[in-house]
């Protein structure tokens, strides 16, 4: 009886290991199933996104970049309202499929999502009153004393100028659409943004100037914000990107805003 259990034990079968899970699926496949690309954007930001007040309607090169993206994947547009503060958890807590509007690479976004291949390089540059260019050539000329640099919180504006600037005064201002009119009207000396924004504010309010905007204080590409760890998803997007850069499409949607 002893040899039988024996030989039984012996031929028992040995647990089955789980085999690895599968990946959950990509944005690729669940937009296409949904019929809606998602894209987070702050409508703040021109020429890249802009949200009219009046109407609530997006526009902008992103935006029409956006619309192109959604075109290619046979499927609607949809805006998402968001903020720079926000832009981040909004894209990670699903909100959105992308973000885009001129966001800037940085290590710290780099951390909770993924970016495409940039499209643009960019880097911070002053825009202030035009009689005041020669004040502000650098950042130790903007840094001193009674220098009242305006700032919209939440984004790679705000974080620079608190990590560049010691002695000058920040003075928030949380609409960015009307940021600039603080610089105009004489309550702020100047802002510190992308040379890419600078340059256009200039070009529309006679009364502002970009300060070298050619040599910017900082290397900023920008890129498309993409949910972490969706490496399909994120090939495609280049794929496209490269398409749309190389075809002429990003210069005709560009062209509008930029000449």
């Amino acid at each position: 009886m002893v040899a039988v259990l024996l030989a039984s034990t012996g031929c028992a079968q040995k647990p089955v290991q789980p085999g690895p899970s599968a990946p959950p699926p990509s944005a690729l496949d669940l937009i296409p199933q949904r019929g809606e690309l998602r894209v987070c954007s702050t409508g703040d930001y021109r020429p890249f996104t802009y949200r009219d007040p009046a109407t609530g309607q997006f526009s902008g090169i992103d935006i029409d970049m956006a619309g192109d993206m959604a075109h290619q994947l046979g499927v609607r547009l949809t805006v998402v309202p968001t903020t720079w503060a926000t832009l981040v958890g909004d894209l990670a807590g699903g909100r959105c499929d992308a973000a885009m509007g001129g966001v800037s690479v940085t290590p710290d976004r780099a951390r909770k999502a993924a970016f495409s291949d940039p499209y643009v390089i960019d880097g911070k540059a002053p825009i202030t009153r035009c009689g005041k260019v020669a004040r502000f050539q650098t950042l130790a000329d903007i840094d001193r004393p009674r220098v009242r640099v305006v700032v919209n919180p939440g984004g790679t504006n705000e974080s620079f100028d608190r990590s560049h600037l010691k002695q000058a005064t920040l003075v928030p201002h949380p609409d960015n659409n009307t940021i600039f009119d603080e610089i105009i009207a004489g309550r702020a000396d100047l802002m510190i943004t992308d040379a890419s924004e600078a340059r256009w504010q200039a070009a529309r309010h006679p009364e502002l100037c970009a300060v070298n905007p050619d040599r910017p204080l900082s290397f900023g590409p920008k890129a498309y914000l993409l949910p972490r760890g969706d490496v399909v998803f994120q090939q495609w997007v280049n794929v496209w990107l490269h398409q749309v850069l190389g075809d002429g499409t990003y210069q005709r949607f560009s062209h509008p805003w930029q000449g």
